[in-house]
This record gives structure tokens, C-alpha cells and sequence, in this order.
């Protein structure tokens, strides 16, 4: 194992992004991916997505902040936060996915 954890920290985030370029979900799922962004996200960050108990999920609210670290709370959570993992429902692939919707959420 290497001394530099943020050599595979690097190597981590390059394969989430590297995810970005995978086939969209199925319509199908695309409709129950956004049923779970709008339900189960928004119950923290706001039905509207404007904040609450969660920071604003809205664009303005997300510029600045890489793809690959909102890729990785989407599946790990945010220990010491309410944030949760959804790892347990989400793929890599459908995490890189929301990321891109709540990028273009007007």
C-alpha cells in the first residue's frame, strides 16, 4: 500500500468520472431516479431543492464543487452529517447521472 492515500484518492475520483461517459439509465429508471431525487432528496434539501436540514442541491449551490466529490457523497454519505449513503440503491453510474440533473435543475 502506498504512502500518498491521495494518489488513490485521484486514481478513485478519475474512475467515478470516467463513469460519465456510460449509457444513461433506462427511461424507466431515469423516472425512478428522479422520483428518488425529488422525494427522498428533497425531504432533507427542500421539496424544491432550495435547502432545509441539506445545503441547496441547485446549480448555483453546486458550481465549484467536482463532479467526482458530489458522485462520492451521493454513495458514501457525509460522516458526522445526516447526509446517508445510497450506495445500497444508487450505481456509480446512476450517482454520475443525478449529478448531471441537479447540474441542470432550473
Amino acid at each position: 500500500m502506498s504512502n500518498r492515500p491521495w494518489a488513490w484518492i485521484a486514481c478513485g475520483g478519475g474512475l467515478l468520472l470516467g463513469s460519465a461517459q456510460a449509457a444513461d439509465p433506462s427511461p424507466e429508471r431515469q423516472a425512478a431516479l428522479t422520483h428518488l431525487l425529488r422525494q427522498d432528496c428533497g425531504s432533507c434539501h427542500g421539496m424544491t431543492l432550495h435547502g432545509g436540514l441539506g445545503p441547496a442541491l441547485l446549480p448555483e449551490a453546486l458550481a465549484g464543487k467536482p463532479d467526482a466529490f458530489l458522485v462520492e457523497t451521493l454513495l458514501n454519505g457525509r460522516p458526522g452529517t445526516a447526509m446517508p449513503p445510497w450506495r445500497s440503491l444508487l450505481t456509480p453510474d446512476e450517482a454520475v447521472w443525478l449529478v448531471r440533473q441537479l447540474r441542470k435543475t432550473p
